[in-house]
């Protein structure tokens, strides 16, 4: 039976201090993620889009505002589904025509995709569409070759001192329609996603944080607005500023953080190397300094 498209409630974490929200490939939604882009600076009222995928599957979210996705399976049957709540997803299965409209002014668009980008797994004519809807013989596409333009040599969380973590400049792909930002598995970030979370709804000038991690590698983005890292290894200690969508702060593990400085309706948008696990975390200071192995 073919997949249609379905809106997925997303667990959300309450916090006075900004609410959380994650996802996970393969349990909160059904593909594992290669490939992660979100869209912003949209001019109100715009629609972009119109295509279909052969082969990829898709999540939207919309991180903050709100757009229409126009979805067409084929079969006569149009639907309109409107997002705007952040703990809320549309899947899109492949096969399926889309098309986003009625952008908030401000809004941020965010998509987790079951496959790194092929140009020839897209369909961008209708009438090839419903050919396609008709008779789904999929072509044959090869997989592209990743260059890793970003390599890290892997050292013990132990080890790891706040010079390891390095901010990232990401592709800013600018349309009149709105820009686009991309990250793939392995490349420009040195591990596959498999939790994608954020925060939002963050009061201006509050901290969120104080906490490290053994073996979590994470890329943390300002997806909106601004906010501060402060970054301590346990010998020394730095701040640095997020405030760009396309701009990227690679964190190792055996670092502490802390999420400081925020402004009104930021949103951080962070892509994590795993699942969540509760042992991972290290949120005393006084144990983390006993895990890096530093007397205080």
């Amino acid at each position: 039976m073919k997949k249609l498209p379905k809106l997925i409630q997303l667990p959300k974490i309450i916090d006075e201090r900004g609410n959380l929200t994650f996802v996970e490939g393969s349990r909160h939604i059904p593909f594992e993620i290669k490939r992660s882009y979100w869209i912003y600076d949209v001019p109100g009222g715009e629609t972009r889009g119109g295509h279909a995928f052969q082969k990829q599957d898709e999540f939207i979210i919309a991180l903050s505002g709100s757009f229409d996705v126009l979805v067409d399976t084929g079969n006569g049957r149009k639907k309109r589904f409107s997002l705007n709540r952040s703990y809320f997803g549309l899947y899109i299965p492949k096969g399926t025509w889309r098309s986003m409209g009625n952008f908030s002014t401000n809004s941020l668009a965010l998509v987790l995709a079951s496959t790194t980008f092929d140009e020839k797994d897209y369909i961008r004519n209708y009438d090839e569409f419903i050919t396609f809807a008709k008779f789904p013989v999929e072509k044959q596409i090869e997989i592209p070759i990743i260059k890793e333009f970003f390599r890290v040599k892997e050292i013990s969380s132990l080890k790891t001192s706040i010079e390891d973590c390095k901010i990232i400049k990401l592709d800013k792909n600018h349309k009149i329609k709105g820009n686009i930002t991309v990250i793939e598995n392995r490349r420009i970030i040195p591990f596959d996603i498999e939790r994608v979370y954020y925060l939002y709804d963050v009061p201006g000038g509050e901290e969120r944080g104080g906490h490290a991690h053994r073996e979590l590698k994470q890329l943390i983005m300002a997806a909106s607005g601004s906010f501060d890292v402060i970054l301590d290894d346990g010998v020394n200690r730095k701040s640095v500023t997020l405030n760009r969508p396309y701009q990227g702060l690679y964190f190792v593990p055996g670092i502490w953080k802390e999420l400081v400085n925020f402004s009104s309706g930021s949103s951080c948008l962070v892509l994590a190397s795993q699942r969540y696990i509760e042992s991972d975390y290290i949120r005393d200071y006084a144990e983390f300094m006993e895990f890096k192995g530093i007397r205080t």
